[in-house]
């Protein structure tokens, strides 16, 4: 008998931790357009138009200092940050029961 770790155990335990940061990761986006959704209501009662390019700017610039700092690719966190944009806009545009009209990329 070896006292070697199995590699298949590893590659399993590795495994489990990618299935449980995916959920997490799912609850946490989850929770956020339920954030955004609210924030689009307030929006369209208070006639504040559903996009802020201001606002996604600042958030841009903070999370590519974030995203620096833990070395994730700037293309990534790029095209990540577009989807999730993309669909907060989206859901503002359907609160306020027009169509979503994309904006330029980041």
């Amino acid at each position: 008998m070896t006292d070697e770790p199995d590699p298949e155990d590893a590659l399993a335990r590795w495994r489990d931790e990618i299935d449980t940061i995916d959920a997490q990761m799912i609850r946490l986006l989850a929770e956020r357009f339920k954030i955004t959704t609210k924030v689009g209501y307030w929006k369209a009662a208070n006639d504040v138009p559903p996009v802020d390019p201001g606002r996604e700017r600042r958030q841009v610039e903070r999370l590519e200092a974030l995203a620096e700092e833990t070395g994730l690719s700037h293309e990534f966190l790029t095209r990540f940050l577009r989807i999730i944009i993309d669909e907060v806009v989206r859901h503002h545009w359907i609160v306020r029961g027009e169509e979503f009209d994309a904006p330029d990329p980041l």
